[in-house]
């Protein structure tokens, strides 16, 4: 087996392990996005919202469901926020172990706490 045979293969397992779609829901509709368009997720109680640029919606899933659904873009930057880093336009240290994600077009931020900090650094230099 040479390595194109491998790539093949797990192009097919990946079209295979289709991963069902997010489904959000504001109101008594619901919507059918891109995860391109979700800025982050985040928990409030027991709710899980995402949040585009001007809208927020809630869905049915668990921070750490989403994590395995979403592509490789999202990553987790605190107990209750999963975000997009392809979003992120910047990283602003507000106070000695305190950082605030600031999105391209939009007012909402979030803050990363220190323990994934490192890897949100990561994955935002392998975006480059």
């Amino acid at each position: 087996m040479d390595e194109n045979i491998r790539l093949r293969c797990a192009a097919i397992e990946a079209m295979l392990s289709h991963k069902p779609a997010i489904v959000y829901h504001k109101g008594e509709r619901e919507f059918y996005l891109p995860s391109s368009d979700i800025l982050f997720f985040e928990t409030d109680g027991e709710a899980v919202y995402a949040h585009s640029k001007s809208e927020m919606y809630s869905v049915t899933y668990r921070l750490y469901q989403l994590e395995e659904l979403l592509p490789n873009e999202f990553v987790r930057i605190s107990k209750s926020t999963v975000a997009n880093t392809s979003q992120i336009m910047s990283l602003t240290k507000t106070l000695p172990s305190s950082v605030s994600v600031q999105f391209f077009d939009t007012h909402k931020q979030v803050h990363v706490s220190r323990h994934y900090y490192k890897q949100l650094k990561e994955k935002l230099s392998n975006r480059r």
